[in-house]
């Protein structure tokens, strides 16, 4: 099949980025066309041969508005990529063209108490550290957080470490601004604020290629690491939801793995014992006392416990929840795969049970608990042992039947991995401000059908 990209010259394309930095060398471009979609079988097969034809390395806006006049003027498609830590080719180029890395752009503009301002390519843990320095902290991030980047995490992401107190990024005030260059004949430089910020929130960089940001930051906590074993799962899931509900208790994760998955945490095997279940935690030291209590009330124990002073070294619980435990998962087993799952607010925890006990080792039960929209959610990443296709929807369907929403992880489609439903607000957006069509193409359904 013949892309449109495969017609342009790309000599003559870089002699005309001037001093831009560009890699053509093919190997590197590849493994730069690439993310974290062979957590997927599904994907595996439809994007392992997906690569752009160059990769552009901008350093300033300015270059960003170069690159983008370029890719209009002869239409070529641009894919914007971050640190590529997504799972669902998100930063994949279907139709090859330019692959806009901004890890470049990474300098930190300015910071306040409780405000950033920061360009796409800083990684989470730089502004985390620095802003620590003022007494503040990141609100959220995922457990790839050592790697990846602001701008990659809004385009990309949903919620992660925090959202159990801060929500999802989605959530009215945890994006002030964002700084977005336009690909329309002219390209641009605009401002969106307040509401705006959803034009370009979870949007795969299929509508506008994000230069800044105005992220909000919460006052730093001594934070501890704990982790608390559970001989019985729904003991477990209980203890999570009743610690989330306590508001009182400070806390930045509540994450339960059911057995078998801590025997995948290779630097645990000899602290959580065989075959109980796992509450991986982040809370705040002054509220140790309290949440031994709550411990002690659902027959837990702690196995694991790490200070303030010593959670800055070695190990991080972080890097074993989220959508790191799927990895440390597929690292023992190559065949396991996962779900995304929100699950209904329910005190009683019933269709965790009920699905708990109905796919047994099938589907093992790894929640995390975050607050959306105001409310209380368990979310699970449970960990799939893949057989085919055709299994896999019914897993699905059996948990959209019973209420249960799945935020789809084997489409690389925006609106099929989320709400089902076409966002008219991005679309309209895309339509304004991308009216080609060229970034980050087959990755809109709404465009797909509309456009």
């Amino acid at each position: 099949m013949t892309r449109a990209s495969d017609k342009q010259n790309w000599d003559e394309f870089c002699a005309l980025l001037g001093e831009i930095e560009t890699i053509s060398d093919r190997t590197q471009v590849a493994k730069l066309s690439q993310d974290y979609y062979h957590f997927s079988p599904i994907l595996q097969p439809l994007l392992q041969d997906k690569t752009g034809d160059i990769v552009v390395l901008p350093r300033s806006e300015s270059e960003v508005l170069k690159v983008a006049k370029l890719c209009v003027d002869s239409e070529i498609p641009l894919t914007v990529r971050g640190a590529g830590t997504g799972n669902y080719g998100q930063c994949v180029p279907l139709k090859g063209g330019v692959i806009l890395d901004m890890s470049k752009m990474n300098n930190i503009v300015w910071m306040k108490p409780g405000l950033a301002c920061v360009e796409p390519g800083v990684k989470l843990a730089a502004l985390d550290k620095k802003s620590r320095e003022i007494g503040w902290e990141m609100r959220m991030f995922p457990s790839t957080y050592r790697t990846a980047t602001i701008g990659g995490f809004i385009g990309g992401g949903s919620g992660g470490i925090g959202s159990i107190t801060y929500g999802q990024l989605r959530d009215n005030g945890n994006l002030h601004a964002v700084r977005v260059v336009t690909l329309e004949a002219e390209p641009r430089i605009i401002e969106l604020r307040g509401d705006a910020v959803q034009n370009i929130n979870h949007a795969y960089g299929t509508n506008g290629i994000i230069t800044q940001l105005e992220i909000p930051l919460a006052p730093v906590y001594p934070w501890m690491e704990l982790i608390v074993t559970f001989k019985e799962f729904m003991n477990a899931a209980k203890f999570g939801q009743a610690l989330s509900q306590s508001d009182g208790i400070i806390k930045k994760l509540v994450s339960i793995c059911a057995a078998p998955i801590p025997s995948y945490f290779i630097p645990f095997r000899d602290i959580i014992p065989s075959g109980e279940q796992a509450a991986m935690l982040m809370v705040a030291e002054t509220s140790l006392e309290p949440l031994q209590e709550l411990i002690k009330n659902f027959q837990g124990k702690i196995c694991y416990q790490k200070s303030t002073q010593e959670t800055v070294k070695g190990t991080t619980i972080i890097e074993f929840t989220w959508n790191h435990t799927t990895l440390h998962a597929r690292s023992i087993d190559p065949s396991l795969t996962y779900l995304q799952t929100l699950f209904p607010a329910d005190p009683e925890l019933k269709l965790i049970q009920e699905c708990y006990d109905y796919f047994g080792d099938e589907v093992i039960q790894h929640l995390e608990f975050l607050r959306t929209g105001g409310n209380l959610h368990p979310a699970g990443l449970q960990i799939v042992r893949f057989t085919n296709e055709a299994r896999l929807n019914e897993i699905i369907q059996y948990h959209e039947d019973r209420g249960a929403i799945i935020f789809n992880p084997h489409t690389y489609i925006l609106e099929d991995g989320g709400m089902k439903t076409v966002d008219l607000q991005q679309l309209n957006f895309k339509q304004k401000y991308d009216p080609l069509g060229l970034l980050n193409p087959g990755k809109m359904r709404g465009w797909v059908d509309n456009g």
